[in-house]
């Protein structure tokens, strides 16, 4: 017996870029591509240890272009930006939707502290006075 909680539906709006999963019972989320792609669980992301992450940048546009089920433990998201790497187990799933606020506040934190964009249209430069 596992404790994993698993959705019962995963749907993908691509007009809206977003990933909805239903966990039955009323309890639904929806997550954002980008909030799924910067927080791929992929080596590329994570780095190989503490302190080895990869703050992602210009990811406000990304999409999900397919869902593919990895055994009976995880999805892989296939990213139109050519991400594919990160394989999302349940639980992290899961914990990725329970805790969505305070991680997107992290990445939005992160990403001012590095003079970073979201959009990948925007180009920053920065003088040192």
């Amino acid at each position: 017996m596992t404790s994993e909680k698993r959705p019962v539906a995963i749907n993908l709006h691509s007009k809206s870029r977003e990933l909805s999963l239903d966990y039955g019972e009323g309890e639904t989320y929806r997550l954002s591509c980008e909030y799924l792609r910067v927080y791929s669980p992929s080596a590329e992301v994570k780095g190989h240890g503490p302190g080895q992450e990869v703050l992602q940048t210009g990811k406000m546009h990304v999409n999900i272009n397919a869902i593919k089920p990895v055994g009976h433990y995880a999805l892989q998201l296939v990213f139109d930006d050519g991400h594919d790497t990160g394989l999302y187990a349940w639980d992290y799933l899961h914990d990725l939707c329970t805790h969505q606020e305070a991680r997107w506040q992290d990445y939005l934190n992160r990403m001012e502290a590095a003079g970073a964009q979201r959009d990948p249209d925007v180009q920053v430069v920065q003088f040192q006075p």
